[in-house]
């Protein structure tokens, strides 16, 4: 698989771009600021529907214009597929697949994949476990779309039952400010009543959303792990033995098993769900949020003994971080049996001399990788001379 033709339009510095690839290392150079990443970006966004730097749309549209467009020309088994998306913030995007529309942005998941590292990727091991969360949940979707549609169904139920916790806590719980009904005012049973059946049924619905994309999360972690350790061990030339255990929020036996890299059938973890948020309904009214639940997890990094996260070096926790994606872009390709699209932004400026040469080694059969640098001496020779190079200056291509 590769990227054969992107086309952008509006989006970020680019009024307009185009940037045409083929098999193998192209490189693009040019100076912070000029739109190098931009680029790549815009190819991720292409891949997996959101940005690896923003959370929203909005920063993607070029200021002053409307909606952003980004096309991307890609080939698999010789045969071309054009994505084209429409980025409308504020209003509902579109996308169309080989020029006809799709119902759903989401329907065109699939058709290119790509693994994406660059320096915010350090978050996955310094940062909030709200990043390692969504790097589970990304790959998922890239391994199989479907797993798009079990997250936004999560989201959905997740918010309407926060929403009900905050409105019917007053009715239920035993404490606060709130006013309490007067007992026996059957207004108030009523209204407690129906409180307790609608909370009773978002209960059984995150049960059972949350146990499948809980099945799915300990699945990929067990299948991860193995690509971990290699990679970290190639790209530091180190046997520190980096790993990962999944944290669960359910009850306490359930998480114990958990982390011992067992992996539970779904109708076990939905009933894990079911009970431990019984068992933290008190609380919750108090909080009026769900603590119980996958949006609760964390993935725990650890070399050797001792977790990533406080632990490891700054140099540590670079190389566990590419090693992460390296491990994902392993797995991808193992399933698939295709190369997804490798893209390593402004990367190779972060490593020594050492590093730099032995992932320039682990990447020299990938099919398509997209390197962003500064300039040309950031990246090993052998890596520029394999391949194309263009230079990015001013938000303007220049490819020969």
């Amino acid at each position: 698989m590769h990227v054969r033709q992107l086309v952008v339009t509006d989006f970020r510095s680019y009024a307009t771009a185009q940037l045409d690839l083929g098999p193998g290392v192209t490189t693009l150079v040019g100076l912070n600021g000029q739109g190098k990443t931009n680029l790549v970006e815009a190819i991720g966004y292409a891949a997996s529907l959101s940005s690896h730097r923003v959370a929203t749309d909005q920063p993607l549209v070029r200021f002053g214009a409307e909606r952003a467009t980004i096309r991307a020309v890609v080939v698999r088994h010789g045969r071309d597929s054009t994505i084209d998306l429409e980025l409308n913030p504020g209003r509902a995007n579109r996308a169309h697949l080989n020029r006809s529309p799709v119902p759903r942005p989401r329907d065109v998941l699939g058709t290119l994949r790509s693994v994406l590292f660059a320096p915010e990727d350090l978050a996955l091991v310094k940062g909030d476990p709200a990043e390692r969360r969504r790097f589970l949940d990304d790959l998922l979707v890239a391994r199989q779309p479907r797993w798009a549609g079990v997250r936004s169904e999560y989201d959905r139920v997740l918010k309407q039952r926060n929403a009900l916790l905050k409105q019917g806590a007053p009715l239920l719980r035993a404490g606060g400010r709130a006013r309490r009904p007067r007992p026996g005012d059957p207004d108030a049973d009523e209204a407690r009543e129906s409180v307790l059946h609608t909370l009773h049924v978002w209960d059984t619905h995150l049960a059972a959303v949350g146990s499948q994309l809980l099945y799915a999360r300990l699945r990929l972690t067990r299948d991860l792990t193995p690509d971990l350790t290699s990679a970290y061990d190639a790209v530091s030339e180190s046997t520190s033995g980096a790993s990962m255990t999944y944290r669960c929020s359910v009850h306490e036996e359930m998480a114990e098993r958990i982390a011992a890299g067992e992996v539970p059938e779904p109708a076990e973890l939905e009933a894990a769900i079911g009970a431990s948020l019984a068992a933290a309904r008190d609380t919750e009214l108090e909080r009026g949020i769900t603590t119980v639940g996958p949006h609760r997890d964390d993935l725990v990094l650890r070399l050797g003994e001792l977790p990533a996260k406080g632990y490891a070096s700054h140099g540590e926790s670079w190389s566990f971080a590419l090693g992460l994606k390296l491990a994902a872009y392993q797995l991808l390709r193992r399933d698939l049996g295709d190369d997804p699209v490798l893209i390593l932004d402004d990367v190779f400026a972060e490593l020594d001399s050492r590093r730099r040469e032995r992932l320039a080694e682990l990447v020299a059969d990938c099919e398509q990788v997209i390197v962003t640098a500064a300039v040309p001496g950031d990246v090993p020779a052998a890596l520029l001379a394999a391949g194309a190079t263009a230079s990015v200056t001013l938000g303007q291509v220049s490819q020969g």
